[in-house]
């Protein structure tokens, strides 16, 4: 019912807004009609016929009565039938005879211009005759046969109910036509809603991977490709919200380690050191600095573990400045083609310098926890590749390695606090890494590696070069992309 909604809505006001004024066009074209039809000749036919027959009938009267009293007056001229002749009596005589009738009255002439009385006598026929004068009743007779004809020809035809029928078929059938083709273009139109709503349903209950189809370059695609860019947003912003909360959590637990394990290192140290200096002119000495050397090494290591938690409960200041991520990453690789000669380091950088906007200190702490877990993933022989670019408003700074690469549950849990996939690991430095990106303004995320391995992505903002940088010009550079 709320998906045909809109639908219904658009269909209503097309019937208000089309055939109510279809509707009254129709009516007022049928009122024409009923007009027009009413003044039409047919019934002007039919007078006329009637006013014609009533003029031939009162001829014929005047006519009957005249040569009625012309024959009784003896001015009419006679002839007479007796039934001696009677095999030579005309067909009407013989007619008249053996009818019962005493008087008839006939026409006669060329076209009914005569008009004769027979009357019976006793033995004998007598006829009467007297012209009509240019009046033919047989013409009028004609004439009003004629008319009437026409008249009801035009009442069988019934012009007034074909002129409606035809008028209400055809304005039905634009009518229906006309529906069909809104209602088509109406799913049209409600379907691309209908399917943002649903987007926005499923967005707003809390799946934000909801993505729709962008098939169409108009108004309605780009409203799909902004809620695509929108869902895609809120995820990132989740996700790093997520982090955050739970490395908040992470950090209140490192502040309490720290402080309930710092109190006791020390002093645990000072105690083992000092037996072993009031112990070495006794009979075990040896197994006392055997044993006082490894209370220290690990005394030494719960202090390191101790030190990692402190810096990722840590709240360092913040200095976001123009960093030129070229030059970073070229100063960290030099760094540590030392610690690693049997690793080849490659770098692609982009055309010029690489302004950011970030707290160098921070990005100099990422990049190397990034190319220490290459060189350490790759092993001898391996590549580790570290390639800048720049993505509209973002600095790209990506490091990828040809190690085995990460295992899907590696890859779900990699940015949690503690959780380590090296033996030396204590699962703290990609954690640390991705709050100094986010505290940058940015976000480390883990993408697929060209080299096969792993592939690790720092966005920090881009920023315009500083004057000091751009009066100075370019610098070449100073790493080659193919040393190793």
């Amino acid at each position: 019912m709320h998906r045909s909604g809109l639908r219904n809505r658009l269909v209503l006001a097309f019937l208000v807004a089309v055939l109510a004024p279809l509707g009254l066009t129709l009516w007022v074209t049928m009122s024409l009609l009923e007009r027009s039809l009413s003044l039409s000749s047919t019934g002007e036919v039919e007078r006329l016929a009637q006013s014609l027959e009533t003029t031939g009938r009162e001829l014929y009267r005047q006519a009957r009565e005249n040569l009625h009293r012309d024959a009784a007056a003896g001015r009419a001229p006679e002839r007479r039938f007796s039934l001696d002749t009677r095999r030579e009596w005309p067909e009407e005589i013989i007619f008249f005879w053996e009818s019962p009738e005493k008087e008839q009255y006939r026409l006669a002439g060329t076209r009914g211009d005569r008009l004769q009385l027979l009357l019976r006598r006793d033995n004998a026929v007598l006829r009467y005759e007297a012209p009509l004068g240019p009046v033919r009743l047989q013409d009028i007779e004609q004439q009003i046969g004629a008319a009437r004809v026409q008249a009801e020809r035009a009442r069988n035809r019934d012009l007034r109910r074909g002129y409606q029928f035809t008028l209400i078929v055809l304005a039905a059938a634009v009518g229906v036509v006309t529906l069909a083709v809104f209602v088509f273009f109406a799913h049209r139109v409600s379907r691309p809603i209908q399917t943002l709503t649903n987007g926005l349903r499923r967005a707003a209950s809390g799946d934000l991977r909801t993505r729709l189809a962008v098939d169409r370059r108009d108004e309605i695609g780009r409203a799909f490709h902004a809620f695509n860019e929108m869902a895609a947003e809120l995820e990132h912003s989740r996700d790093r919200l997520v982090f955050l909360t739970r490395l908040a959590s992470w950090q209140a637990l490192g502040r309490k380690m720290a402080h309930e394990v710092k109190n006791s290192l020390t002093p645990i140290r000072l105690a083992v050191e000092e037996i072993a200096a009031r112990q070495r002119t006794s009979v075990d000495r040896a197994f006392f600095e055997q044993a006082s050397a490894i209370i220290v090494e690990e005394v030494t290591r719960l202090e390191k573990r101790v030190r990692a938690f402190s810096d990722l409960a840590a709240e360092p200041p913040v200095t976001l400045e123009a960093v030129e991520l070229n030059a970073v990453v070229e100063e960290r690789i030099g760094l540590l083609r030392g610690a690693h000669p049997e690793v080849l380091y490659q770098c692609r950088l982009t055309a010029g310098a690489a302004w950011g906007k970030a707290d160098q200190d921070l990005v100099r702490g990422i990049l190397t926890n990034l190319l220490e877990n290459g060189a350490e993933a790759a092993g001898p022989g391996g590549v580790v590749l570290a390639v800048t670019r720049i993505d509209g408003t973002r600095l790209l700074l990506e490091v990828h390695d040809s190690g085995p690469g990460l295992s899907l549950h590696a890859r779900e849990t990699l940015f949690e606090p503690t959780i380590s996939f090296k033996k030396t690991g204590m699962g703290l430095g990609l954690s640390i890494a991705r709050k100094s990106a986010l505290l940058c303004g940015g976000d480390l995320e883990l993408i697929p590696s060209e080299l096969g391995g792993a592939g690790f992505r720092l966005t920090v903002p881009v920023c315009p070069a500083p004057a000091a940088a751009t009066s100075e010009g370019k610098k070449e550079t100073a790493w080659a992309p193919s040393a190793s």
